[in-house]
Parts: structure tokens; sequence; C-alpha cells
């Protein structure tokens, strides 16, 4: 017996062809989508690395660039700072030259200041001062310390320790402070200070020290040893002695032992000193200042430098505060 064929309903197969024509599609649609993706993520990453490398060229010629700038600022500054030596070193052979004028110049007229000094000296001694000469008078050449007058009850000593004084000069500010204490027979204090204002005792700081044998054998021996900063320039030393040790009843000296000025204007010095150093009720300055310069700078280099500052410098503190400015011969000579 036959089987009966079913009959194909032909709606459901055209409905199963369109059916499977749309999963087909969509799967082919998904697989296109799956082999695209990583195809465009590697393209967007090979330009990415192709800017980066493009950003990291420019950045190396910024720092190439930068760099050949540094170099060229550092090269004006050199140029800058040789300009500069050489004009500081202009201005000292002008200032060596101008000391050297003056000194040929003035000759004459030292030596009558001097003169004039030495007599006004001793017309203004003290009756005490008077007394203790008419015991133990020195000569009449004893009277000043290398053309400095000899008048007071009080001397400081300001003393330059620079590295240039120890080394070169030394000796002599011990024969130079021995010979100014020996001249005078005794006073009523001694002080002894750096250029820095730096006190050789600073236990009698503030104070006089007792003026004895045995103390003036203790200070050339302290001096000798001697070892404190100083930045060569005596304006902090004198200020110092003179606001600690101004008394209207005292008459105070103050030695200057230098070789050098080595940083400050010298205009400037002068008015704060004559402003400090005033004129007292009988119309004397308060402390007369005397200084010695020694020629460390021409003994060594031929030249006088920095010396002719501090010349010029203590000449004219020396004139308005009723001291003397005496110059060392130089080594040379010996």
């Amino acid at each position: 017996m036959k089987r009966k064929r079913r009959e194909v309903d032909t709606m459901s197969m055209s409905f199963l062809d369109v059916m499977s024509s749309g999963l087909g599609s969509m799967v082919l649609l998904l697989l296109v989508i799956k082999i695209t993706e990583p195809i465009r993520l590697e393209e967007s990453t090979l330009e990415l690395e192709a800017l980066l490398t493009q950003y990291n060229q420019q950045l190396a010629e910024i720092v190439g660039e930068t760099e050949d700038v540094t170099r060229e600022r550092a090269d004006i500054e050199d140029d800058a700072k040789l300009d500069e030596q050489q004009l500081a070193q202009l201005e000292r052979e002008l200032a060596r030259i101008r000391a050297i004028v003056l000194e040929h110049e003035d000759e004459a007229a030292v030596s009558q200041e001097i003169t004039d000094q030495l007599n006004q000296a001793k017309q203004s001694l003290t009756e005490e001062m008077r007394r203790l000469f008419a015991n133990n008078r020195p000569k009449p050449q004893d009277y000043k310390v290398g053309g400095i007058p000899v008048d007071s009850e009080y001397i400081i000593f300001l003393i330059d320790t620079s590295g240039s004084m120890k080394q070169y000069e030394w000796d002599r500010v011990q024969q130079q402070l021995q010979e100014t204490l020996d001249v005078y027979p005794t006073v009523k204090g001694i002080q002894v200070l750096n250029d820095e204002g730096t006190h050789l005792f600073a236990s009698y700081r503030g104070e006089w020290m007792p003026d004895t044998p045995a103390r003036r054998q203790l200070i050339v021996e302290a001096v000798r040893g001697w070892n404190s900063f100083s930045d060569s320039s005596p304006r902090e030393g004198i200020l110092a002695a003179i606001d600690q040790y101004y008394d209207p009843e005292k008459k105070i000296s103050l030695y200057v032992y230098s070789d050098d000025l080595s940083r400050g204007s010298i205009s400037a010095i002068v008015r704060e000193i004559d402003r400090r150093n005033a004129i007292d009720a009988e119309g004397n300055k308060r402390v007369r200042i005397h200084a010695v310069a020694f020629p460390v700078y021409y003994d060594v280099t031929g030249q006088l430098l920095t010396a002719a500052n501090f010349m010029i410098l203590m000449r004219a503190i020396c004139q308005r505060n009723g001291g003397t400015l005496v110059a060392l011969p130089s080594r040379r000579a010996d």
C-alpha cells in the first residue's frame, strides 16, 4: 500500500527561506564587523605611533634649540664678566695713578702738615700728660710714631687681620705695635680690635684694659698668634671703636693698621665716619684717627691695586679727624 505523500506547504517553505536568508545575512554582517574592527584598531595604533614619533622629533628639535640658547647665554655672561674685570682693572690703575700724582703734588704739604700737627699735639696735652712726659720725657723725634702725634691718654689699635697682612706684614705689624706702645710712657687704658670690630681679648669687650708692663707684653704676644676673620675694610672697626669707647672726658686716639680696601665706597665711608665721629662741645673730634699703611700689594705684585683705595680713604679720614696717615716703605727697597 502506497504511503500517501505529505503535501508541502509552500507558505511554510517561503517563510523558512526568508528566515534563512535573514539569519545568514546577520551572521555574515557579524563576521564582516569582527574582521574589519581589528583592522581599524591597527590603523589607529599606527597613526598614533606616527604622531608620537613626530612629536618626539619636534621635542628633540626644541631641546636642541634650548641648549644652543643656553650656550649662547653662558658665552654672553662670560664676556660680560670679562668686561667687568677689565673695567675694574682700569679703575684700579686709574686710582693708582691718581695716588701717585697726589703723593708727588702733596709731598711738601704733607711734611708741613705733620709738623703743624705735632705742634698742635704738644699744645693740647692735658696737665696729667704734661706731668708724665716731664717725668719720662722722650726725645723730640719720639713725640710722633712715624709722623703721628702722640697726645692721648687712651689708645685703640685697629688691626687688619686679613690673609695678606698675616702672610706678608705680620712681623711689621708687631713691630709697629711695640714701637707705638714704647713711645707712650703710660696711658690710662688700651684696647685692641681688628677691622671687623672683634676684640683681641673678648673678656675686655667694652672696657679699657689697664696699662701695665705685663699687659703690654701680653698684648704683643697675643697679636702674634691672632687669627680672626677680616674682609679688609676698616669701616666696621672704626665705627665700633667710636660707639663703644667714646667718652667726652677721655682723650682717645685710634690707630688703623691695614694694607687694603677690598669693598665699600670711599666717599660713603668717609661721610658715615664723619657723622659718627662728630665734633664735641670743644670743637674737637670725639676720637683722633691715625693710620699706618702697609705696602703688601706693591711688594707682592709691583702694583698698588686696591692699596691705593685704602690710601685715599685713610688720607681723607685722617685729615678730617685730626690724625695722620703714614705709608710704610716698601720691602722692595730693602
